[in-house]
């Protein structure tokens, strides 16, 4: 009886207790970039799904806790995407048909792998989005956490091009009349979407374009409804249209001319974001001009077996870069670089995203970082476009709890083993990846993740 007394008082003792000393984690002697300055060499202590210190641990952690040393390593936050897709390719082939849990979710985990911790899914997403969003932000095995803007609202007949994209069941509301682009922002409200996607494109005169009263309605009511309105673009025109109709997020670059200094102004001043997506030209070439990349680990883990073959054979690479829309292709990356130099001395907020997932050629995660290299070229230091990356890109998105190393923000990192602020392209040596508190990933070369 007494044995049973001092076991019952023992366990009593026990769950009054903290939460259990293994519960902590200390990430030790790693450079940390917090996502918007170099802190040096510190310790970043983890408990449960968050950051709890950043700096020297106490002797008491220490004793207690799971110790990782990380001497040599890079620590920095999970990259965030403002613009990507997701469920919409299997292999060669693209469209409505492969939005499935399970195709979003091996999305999501190459997402991951490549350290993106957080995803914005811009459109395009079937009715199962919802019901997907909230399993995978349950539990972070399932791969970066999800966003977006449900289907989203194009044009009739037009943007984006139900054919041309394979939307055999076409999940996008098309509204007619200034009336129905209020309804279908209404109803996107209520099916629990993160923000409103419209697509103000001709495709270079092939197709009807949203009338300004259409969009100029939706955006209304997205604002009245408490949404914010991201725009796909791609001329200036358009551009400066949308922005007079207070859109929030312009979600690509301008590609067709020189952005005016009177855009550049009111963007800054209205606080207008900007998502250049350089990489949704320069992935028409990309891989053709480069056929050696694909002998290297970090591209081609990230790459269906399908997509690997083509893009290996010789009489594909000459047939792509002898396409008549190349030229084109190139003329909108300079001018899209020209633009996105011009936004950035002029003070205009800039999100990251590639358009990734919506088509074969832009690959999941390995353009995100073709990305900061672009952004290079374009005039940003490695730690501006690191910070465009994690805290700026958490910023735009209205996401407080991520993009920065911070005391109580979430414990989403990037395990680098090289220095990306010397080097950008030392993104690619990705050595773990940690979402929400718990390593997910050690990267592209996980084998058994890898297609």
């Amino acid at each position: 009886m007494r044995r049973r007394t001092i076991l019952l008082g023992l366990i009593a003792t026990l769950a009054a207790l903290p939460a259990a000393a293994a519960d902590t984690v200390i990430l030790e002697n790693a450079r940390v970039f917090d996502g918007r300055k170099d802190l040096g060499i510190v310790d970043v202590v983890l408990q449960g799904n968050r950051i709890v210190q950043v700096g020297r641990a106490s002797d008491a952690q220490r004793r207690d806790a799971r110790r990782i040393d990380y001497t040599g390593k890079h620590l920095l936050p999970g990259l965030v995407s403002n613009h990507s897709h997701v469920g919409n390719t299997d292999g060669l082939e693209h469209g409505d048909r492969f939005y499935t849990r399970d195709v979003v979710i091996r999305d999501l985990q190459q997402f991951q792998r490549y350290g993106v911790t957080t995803v914005t899914s811009l459109g395009m997403n079937g009715d199962a989005f919802a019901s997907i969003r909230a399993e995978v932000r349950s539990d972070p095995r399932l791969g970066a956490q999800l966003y977006g803007a449900g289907a989203g609202i194009g044009a009739v007949a037009g943007a984006p091009p139900a054919q041309i994209m394979g939307l055999a069941n076409d999940p996008v509301a098309r509204p007619a009349t200034p009336d129905e682009a209020r309804a279908a922002v209404r109803a996107q409200k209520a099916a629990g979407v993160d923000v409103i996607k419209l697509w103000v494109d001709d495709l270079g005169g092939r197709f009807p374009m949203m009338a300004p009263e259409i969009y100029r309605a939706a955006i209304d009511e997205a604002h009245r409804v408490d949404l914010r309105v991201a725009a796909h673009i791609h001329d200036h025109a358009q551009a400066a249209d949308l922005v007079d109709a207070g859109v929030d997020i312009i979600a690509h670059g301008i590609r067709d001319e020189a952005i005016s200094p009177a855009l550049v102004k009111t963007m800054k001043d209205k606080g207008t974001w900007y998502i250049p997506t350089v990489n949704i030209d320069e992935a028409n070439y990309l891989y053709a001009e480069h056929p050696a990349w694909l002998q290297t680990p970090f591209l081609r883990h990230a790459l269906p077996e399908a997509v690997a073959t083509r893009w290996q054979d010789p009489q594909w690479q000459a047939q792509q870069l002898a396409g008549a829309n190349i030229p084109g292709a190139r003329k909108a990356v300079a001018m899209n670089l020209r633009n996105l130099r011009t936004l950035r001395e002029g003070g205009v907020g800039i999100g990251f995203g590639t358009d990734s997932g919506a088509m074969p050629q832009r690959v999941i995660g390995f353009a995100e970082h073709g990305e900061l290299e672009l952004m290079t070229t374009a005039g940003f230091t490695p730690a501006q476009a690191l910070a465009v990356a994690t805290s700026e890109a958490a910023r735009l998105q209205g996401l407080d709890d991520r993009g920065i190393v911070a005391i109580g923000k979430r414990a989403d990192l990037l395990v680098l083993d090289a220095d990306p602020l010397q080097d950008i392209l030392n993104t690619r040596r990705i050595h773990a990846i940690w979402q929400a508190g718990r390593q997910v990933s050690d990267g592209p070369s996980d084998v058994t993740h890898a297609p």
